[in-house]
């Protein structure tokens, strides 16, 4: 494994999901916040001390997901949440599941370029912001969880916009 400051920083999400198993509004808000700060400056760090790698690409979605399926599962367990709000928050997801899908079908997977997109950034930020109002009880109107939807169709529909990200190579997104 590939030890940089940025896959420890994205490594460290995994044990800031486990202090939701502790019922403290406050230690959860923290949780949050660092998970948050973590997610912010290891793709920073990564590209600026040129430490980029196929781990690293991989890795900070996958802590992202883990960090926030966890949480989220905690809350729908203390119903804070329900089902329904629960899948519409991950929505993005379900959208590039179908888009990978796409890819296989096509036969695209090995020559598209995986990189980050813009709505996908937009709908992880309103993730944290929700799960750090509902760390404090906030009841969130059925709007906030419109704009889930909203954001993972934008992701979809950017995804294939990306004309650029179909190439002869493969690799994956730094």
């Amino acid at each position: 494994m590939m030890r940089t400051l940025s896959n420890v920083l994205s490594l460290m999400r995994a044990p800031l999901a486990f202090l939701f198993l502790f019922d403290n509004e406050y230690m959860r808000a923290l949780s949050i916040l660092l998970a948050m700060c973590t997610d912010s400056i290891d793709g920073y760090l990564a590209r600026r001390s040129k430490t980029t790698s196929k781990l690293g690409a991989i890795l900070d979605p996958t802590m992202d997901k883990f960090f926030v399926y966890f949480v989220l599962t905690i809350f729908f367990l203390e119903k804070q949440i329900s089902l329904a709000a629960a899948l519409i928050v991950v929505s993005r997801d379900f959208c590039l599941f179908f888009f990978g899908l796409y890819l296989l079908y096509a036969k695209r997977w090995k020559s598209y370029v995986f990189h980050a997109i813009r709505w996908g950034k937009v709908a992880t930020a309103l993730q944290f912001c929700v799960l750090f109002g509902l760390a404090f009880h906030y009841a969130f109107p059925w709007y906030v969880y419109g704009f889930f939807l909203l954001f993972s169709l934008l992701a979809f529909i950017e995804l294939f916009q990306t004309k650029s990200s179909f190439s002869s190579s493969t690799s994956l997104p730094t």
